[in-house]
This record gives C-alpha cells, structure tokens and sequence, in this order.
C-alpha cells in the first residue's frame, strides 16, 4: 500500500509568471552635506578642529598602514614625554633635597650664634667689673608729678 509522490503539473512556464530576480527600486543615497553645521555650532579654534579632523580620519577604512604608523609615532610621542617629565621630577628632587640641607645648615649656623650672643651677654657683668664699673646700688626712681618747668624753659620752648 504504498502511494505515488505527488507531483505538480502546470501548463505556464517558471519564466512567465514569476520572475525569480525582481528588480529592486532605486532610491537615492544619503550623502553628508559639509559646511551647514558651523551654523549651528560655534566656532571652534584650530586645534579642536584638527582632533575632530583626526577622529573622523581614525574611522575611515583605508589605510590600515598609515593609521598604525600615526599610532607608533603618537606612543613613542608620550614615551619620550613621560621620559623627560620623569628626569625633570628626578632634577627637582635632588633640588629640593639640596635647598634643604642648605636651610638645615643655616639654621644650625644661626643656633650657634645666637649660642654665641647669650655667652657674650652672659659675661658682660664680669667684663665691666674689670674694666672697673660698678654695678647699680639700690632703687633710683624720679617723680614727675610736681614738676613745673622753669619759666626760661617756656620762653625758649616757643610759648608766650
């Protein structure tokens, strides 16, 4: 019990009734119109636009070759950069160090004559003693209450 396959009989021709390649219709291409857009950005300075020169040439697709050289040199760019802002921190360091073992030992210079003058001052007495002064006896104390100035004093002093 076994069937036939079924086949399919029909009188037009596969060419007639549907075309197996349709044409597709043509619409037109997006293009990018250049200039209108300063209109409604402001302006910017030459360096900005050559970073958004830059970025737009990065994303285009040809030249693989000259896109990975422009990266080589940019690297090696920020190598030697990095380089030298690290040799003129190293500089700076030792500046540094050296400006500060100079305070170090112009206060110590400092200490020892202030260590000096205290001496100096310290002997003073017994220098003065030598040279035969005698040091102050008791209290002297003047009082200014009762004063009245003579009167060849006021005459001379410029008042009437």
């Amino acid at each position: 019990m076994t069937m036939p396959a079924r086949s399919v009989r029909s009188k037009t021709s596969a060419d007639k009734g549907h075309p197996r390649i349709q044409e597709m219709p043509t619409r037109p291409e997006l293009s990018l119109i250049k200039g209108t857009g300063k209109a409604r950005r402001p302006e910017r300075g030459p360096l900005a636009e050559g970073a958004r020169r830059l970025i737009g040439w990065t994303r285009t697709r040809g030249n693989p070759l000259l896109r990975i050289m422009t990266s080589v040199i940019f690297l090696a760019a920020c190598m030697f950069g990095s380089l030298m802002l690290r040799t003129q921190m190293v500089q700076d360091s030792f500046e540094a160090t050296r400006v500060q073992h100079e305070i170090s030992n112009l206060t110590q210079d400092v200490q020892d004559d202030q260590n000096k003058l205290d001496q100096l001052q310290a002997s003073l007495p017994d220098k003065a003693q030598q040279l035969g002064m005698q040091p102050q006896q008791g209290l002297n104390s003047i009082d200014l209450q009762g004063y009245k100035p003579p009167h060849d004093a006021q005459g001379k002093a410029g008042h009437p």
